[in-house]
């Protein structure tokens, strides 16, 4: 693969991930988690999104066949699953908000899946997968590197700009993230609707 066109693909991708807007939506996700834990849960949920991509890099469209889905049904149960989230940002319950320890620490919903390794991240990575041009090594070396980036970019600055907003700051900061994740939960079905009509 030429190196002009693996950065081109490694920029694609990273954009796709959108690693700067999950900064906000990470940061309220930890919110409750122990500061010394923070990094790790960040690191531990970036891990296990990097194996879903591979997974469906290698396998993602034999699964959807298997299955007899297509990408518009991921596209909106990914949205459907964002706006429930959203919701519950917007609108935290009480047993929510007096979570602690394990309680209140996320796993795999709602930053692994559907924040890093989202529907729009695995369609891309499917996409991807079969081109003919490349090698596998080179494929797979994209994958990695667009990883990279945003395990830098959230890892390196969440826990950083959490202590800078505090309590109060996070809490606002979970409201407007809330309010956001509902419309692009929207717009998502939309999106995958007007696909639908288009095939």
């Amino acid at each position: 693969m030429e190196l002009s066109l693996f950065f081109s693909y490694v920029f694609t991708l990273s954009i796709v991930m959108d690693p700067l807007g999950n900064v906000p939506l990470f940061l309220t996700a930890i919110r409750r988690v122990p500061d010394s834990r923070k990094t790790r849960v960040i690191m531990r949920e970036l891990v296990i999104a990097l194996f879903i991509m591979l997974f469906f890099f290698f396998f993602g469209k034999y699964f959807l066949k298997a299955l007899d889905l297509d990408v518009s049904a991921m596209a909106i149960g990914g949205g459907i699953i964002l706006f429930i989230i959203g919701l519950q940002m917007i609108f935290p319950s009480r047993s929510l908000a007096s979570g602690s320890g394990d309680a209140a620490e996320p796993f795999i919903v709602p930053l692994a899946v559907p924040l890093v390794a989202g529907p729009s991240t695995l369609t891309t990575v499917m996409l991807l997968s079969a081109h003919n041009e490349g090698t596998l090594a080179g494929w797979v070396g994209v994958l990695f590197v667009s990883w990279l980036i945003n395990a830098v970019i959230l890892a390196g600055f969440s826990v950083r700009l959490a202590k800078l907003l505090g309590t109060r700051g996070l809490m606002a900061v979970e409201k407007l993230m809330g309010m956001m994740l509902v419309a692009i939960s929207v717009q998502m079905v939309i999106n995958a609707v007007r696909q639908i009509q288009q095939t």
